[in-house]
């Protein structure tokens, strides 16, 4: 997680510097429902890159946004959850997907 003293010192900034990638934000809105493996979230999230979601993934947990859980099995499974910290995303990316369809229906 960014100390206080690394963060911008707008909220809103602070916020998308958090959040703020396309790829962030559609993981987010999976995990809003259950837990994800890896490769059911690089199936589900068309166009991602391995790479980009190994970053987003790991940049995520680092801020502190998701949790990852490695399950003791040969092979190994790893899946990925959202945090208290993340949970608490959920109004906002409800409020934008409430936008999101207000703003699709008034769309020619």
């Amino acid at each position: 997680m960014k100390r206080k003293d690394e963060l911008p010192e707008c909220p809103v900034a602070t916020t998308v510097s958090v959040i703020g990638s396309k790829w962030k934000l559609l993981i987010i809105r999976n995990l809003l429902n259950r837990p994800w493996r890896f490769n059911e979230l690089k199936k589900d999230l068309d166009g991602i890159s391995q790479k980009v979601l190994t970053e987003s993934l790991r940049s995520m947990e680092a801020d502190g946004i998701i949790t990852r859980t490695v399950y003791p099995e040969v092979p190994p499974r790893v899946e990925y959850s959202l945090s208290e910290l993340g949970e608490s995303l959920r109004p906002v990316i409800f409020s934008m997907a409430d936008w999101g369809n207000e703003y699709k229906s008034t769309a020619d």
